[in-house]
């Protein structure tokens, strides 16, 4: 089994390469699905961040109004650092539960662990490969205006939380440049699994 572990920075383009990877034959492990699981209504987890936050987040289905709750933590760093250390640790258990599932399933697997912070959080280390998706911060500012309807103050305080892709890369096996075409991107996409499949056959 070879851990990939995937990250960039917030409308980098993530989601295209796990399309793209999954499509191919990765098994991909979704952080941020794994952290809308946990914020559901009677989790422990969702339980402790509207104690700490407060009914004002909360939706009147009893959901986290995930948008509220981020114009507070992109603007509070200390309350950015509590939310951090209560879903990390949960969102990592998570995800060891999974990979030891899929071992038992799938020994020769190429498991992707997508997760933005994954260098923030040192969780890096753990992996065998990891991909960084990078693009300009040009582009990341207008997907997250276009596509989540962001003011200019929203997604700067977004991509300023997290950092910055010209440091992330120095951490990468394997860089994606999403500053071109879809295409482009794909195709380096098909050209990393490629290698990673050549890497996972000299480990078995």
């Amino acid at each position: 089994m070879l851990i990939v572990g995937l990250t960039g920075g917030i409308a980098s383009g993530k989601s295209l390469v796990t399309r793209v990877l999954r499509d191919l034959g990765a098994q991909i492990i979704d952080a941020d699905k794994i952290v809308h699981d946990l914020l559901s209504p009677g989790e422990d987890a969702c339980n402790e961040v509207i104690g700490h936050f407060g009914g004002s987040i909360q939706l009147p289905d009893g959901t986290i109004d995930r948008r509220k709750l981020g114009d507070i933590i992109f603007n509070h760093p200390e309350e950015r650092a509590w939310l951090n250390q209560c879903i990390h640790p949960r969102v990592f258990q998570a995800y060891q539960t999974r990979v030891h599932h899929l071992r038992e399933r799938q020994p020769d697997a190429i498991v992707v662990m997508d997760a933005a912070l994954l260098i923030e959080t040192g969780y890096h280390k753990r992996m065998d490969k990891l991909i960084v998706v990078y693009a300009a911060q040009k582009d990341q500012v207008k997907r997250l205006m276009e596509r989540d309807r962001f003011t200019l103050e929203q997604a700067l305080a977004r991509i300023s939380s997290q950092m910055p892709l010209e440091e992330k890369r120095k951490h990468a096996d394997y860089v994606i440049d999403n500053t071109g075409t879809r295409e482009s991107s794909e195709q380096q996409t098909r050209e990393i699994y490629e290698k990673l499949k050549q890497e996972s056959g000299r480990r078995e």
